[in-house]
């Protein structure tokens, strides 16, 4: 008799598989810190205005004018951070997002006139830009193989419960209505925040699952390897705005972040005053979105690790500009229909969103030349907040020119984008990879912004994505 191990799967191994939940072994703090930042975020994007109008003199209006000027000042901190990365890393990166968003917190709390609220929200918006914009490429450094778009579909699902969370917090904060109360969540949410960086900046485990150790490793080729298998020819000066591969890519990424914004700018206005429906039914619908992802997301990137992701952001292109043509009908159809097609279109748009987010943050990351990653991801980040600054004002502009005028525009954007994604991404990330012995403790000086000796190469054609720097050289959307 042979002695074996039993190989049957104990019952959590059992749960991650039917969720599609990564191997969180080793991961700990970083998903503790992503907990952290998600619940955090979510409650100061929905907590902030309540807490301004409880704690200071100022109108309504006036606290909403300050915190619109803090973020619009913090349009260009992406491109800032994207030089941070190349120099310092994702994970150092990341930890000073957290601690800089603590000095916003703090700052919140000593703000009475609105210059000040101004310029601390700011602070907090740059301490998040920093964070989301270093946790995609240390997320491709510490996912296993397939396992890629398990770990950008929780970050997600977190991020999803995070502005769930905050906005229940803001209703209670409401109901509380005491200063001192308010101040008081605000202290706990900067000390959360200190420990959240504290949790990244000692995280050391890149990939638990392989050996360390040397091992022989390829030279830098002459070219730029990509997600999608090619070989290019490196832009004079390396720069992104030459790279037409990479600009497929963000323009794509406005599309998807106009339609990030249709929950919070257009669904409540064109439901009430377009559709005739009484505002109960907005909450009933956020919430079956928030839902969805929360629960469908780690599941979907079970189904999405195996697909191409250009083909995953095509379907994904394809429902939203279906949601987007059934919202614009409901005004066509009798009123005992509009509400089941309201719900119709939200699915669409929650599956659209579900689906979308895995693959375009992979290949934000993959697909950008390892020594001009961070800058590669600041413009890349950058679309995204001119695409959810300049959002609502352009959608609400169309609304009041005609209530089918913002879906049809938005419809006709998805479609537009479908031939921009089609073809990126050579194969599902990790598929077939090999990983040469010695690449963790590469992913380890990456992390932490050291260059490396040389580039490993994945044995699937992708080459090991990450913010270091290059031999020799010195933030969420």
């Amino acid at each position: 008799m042979t002695g074996q191990h039993s190989t049957v799967p104990s019952a959590w191994q059992r749960t991650q598989a039917f969720w599609g939940l990564p191997d969180l072994t080793g991961k700990g703090r970083f998903v503790s810190a992503n907990l952290i930042d998600s619940l955090g975020n979510g409650l100061v994007s929905a907590f902030t205005v309540v807490f301004f109008v409880k704690t200071t003199s100022l109108s309504l209006v006036a606290v909403g004018t300050a915190l619109t000027v803090g973020q619009l000042l913090a349009l260009p901190v992406p491109l800032l951070v994207g030089r941070l990365l190349d120099l310092c890393g994702p994970r150092t990166v990341i930890a000073a997002g957290n601690w800089v968003s603590v000095v916003g917190f703090i700052g919140f709390l000593f703000s009475h006139s609105a210059w000040q609220i101004a310029l601390w929200q700011f602070v907090v918006q740059l301490g998040a830009t920093a964070f989301w914009m270093g946790n995609n490429p240390l997320i491709v450094l510490i996912s296993r193989g397939v396992e890629r778009a398990r770990w950008f579909g929780l970050a997600r699902a977190l991020r999803n419960v995070g502005v769930g969370v905050g906005a229940a917090a803001s209703a209670v904060a409401l109901s509380i209505g005491s200063a001192g109360w308010l101040r008081g969540i605000m202290v706990i949410n900067a000390v959360t925040f200190a420990v959240a960086g504290w949790l990244v900046i000692t995280f050391r485990n890149v990939d638990a699952s392989k050996p360390a150790g040397g091992g022989p490793v390829e030279p830098k080729p002459a070219g730029t390897r990509r997600a999608a298998g090619e070989t290019v020819a490196r832009a004079p000066g390396g720069s992104v705005l030459k790279d037409t591969k990479y600009l497929r890519l963000v323009a794509a990424s406005i599309s998807f972040a106009f339609a990030s914004t249709v929950l919070k700018v257009l669904l409540a206005v064109y439901v009430v005053d377009n559709l005739g429906i009484g505002s109960g039914i907005v909450g009933v619908l956020v919430v079956l979105n928030t839902g969805m992802v929360a629960v469908l997301q780690t599941l979907a990137g079970r189904w999405i690790e195996y697909r191409r992701p250009g083909a995953v952001l095509v379907l994904a292109l394809l429902l939203n500009a279906t949601a987007f043509i059934v919202f614009g009908t409901l005004l066509l159809v009798p009123r005992w229909a509009v509400i089941a097609g309201l719900l119709i279109a939200v699915v669409l748009y929650t599956m659209a969103e579900i689906l979308s987010s895995p693959p375009i943050s992979g290949l934000s990351v993959v697909m950008a030349p390892e020594h001009l990653q961070g800058r590669y991801l600041g413009v890349y980040n950058l679309s995204w907040s001119v695409g959810g600054a300049f959002a609502p004002a352009l959608l609400t502009a169309l609304l009041a020119g005609g209530a089918v005028l913002p879906w049809v525009f938005l419809a006709g954007i998805s479609v537009l984008s479908v031939p921009l994604v089609f073809g990126l991404g050579r194969q599902p990330a990790g598929l077939a990879e090999v990983t040469p012995a010695g690449e963790v403790a590469q992913g380890e000086r990456l992390a932490d912004g050291h260059p490396p000796n040389a580039r490993p190469v994945l044995g699937g054609g992708e080459e090991k994505a990450s913010s270091g720097t290059p031999p020799g050289s010195a933030t969420p959307q």
